[in-house]
């Protein structure tokens, strides 16, 4: 996924049974299709280079069976894992906090909400009954990913829509070289889990 078109825009197929999504850069091309196994005791990924999956180009494993602090690595085709994204267990209860980490165990990027209460307001309206149906289009969550400076590289945000199946990326700020897999790695496994989690 090396010199990737930005925006990209993750869809959520709902017609199936399976947690998957297509990714397509800003000329519709597809760039990956990503699909979690289901009834897994740890998260295992897919990511293949289309929907018709006729070649696997990285899978992302959990380290552990619960997801509380749980570390999700990236491997390539000859199974070499190249970073990983972490989720930071109690500082996620209130905002969002994952970190992105390289090959050689380095911290490079963290995963933040813009603004917590727009996820705390999602998560409550959510659970009122036909209201509830509405919050894709009322409530949509913007994530950054900022560098060790603090400053935001890329934007992550829920797009309005009646099941909150649309998400896009866009590039607010520049990568390192061979950054862009690893972030992008890391932002579709944080869809499937955050999404999840409503």
């Amino acid at each position: 996924m090396q010199n990737i078109h930005f925006p990209v825009t993750f869809e959520f197929n709902i017609s199936t049974l399976a947690n998957d999504f297509t990714a397509k850069d800003s000329s519709g091309k597809t760039i990956a299709y990503v699909r979690q196994k289901m009834f897994k005791l740890k998260e295992d990924i897919s990511v293949y280079n289309d929907d018709t999956k006729s070649r696997l180009n990285y899978k992302i494993k959990a380290d552990k069976w619960l997801d509380f602090s749980t570390a999700y690595s990236f491997f390539n085709t000859d199974d070499r894992e190249f970073g990983k994204v972490v989720r930071k267990g109690w500082k996620s209860l209130w905002n969002v906090h994952y970190e992105i980490i390289n090959q050689h165990q380095k911290q490079q990027y963290v995963i933040n909400e813009e603004n917590p209460w727009v996820k705390v307001l999602d998560s409550l309206f959510g659970e009122i009954p036909i209201l509830g149906m509405f919050t894709g289009y009322l409530f949509n969550p913007t994530y950054l990913v900022k560098n060790p400076q603090g400053k935001t590289v890329v934007k992550l945000k829920k797009l309005k829509s009646f099941f909150g199946k649309n998400f896009e990326v866009t590039k607010v700020g520049e990568l390192d070289n061979d950054d862009d897999d690893r972030v992008m790695l890391a932002l579709m496994m944080f869809v499937l889990l955050e999404r999840r989690r409503g």
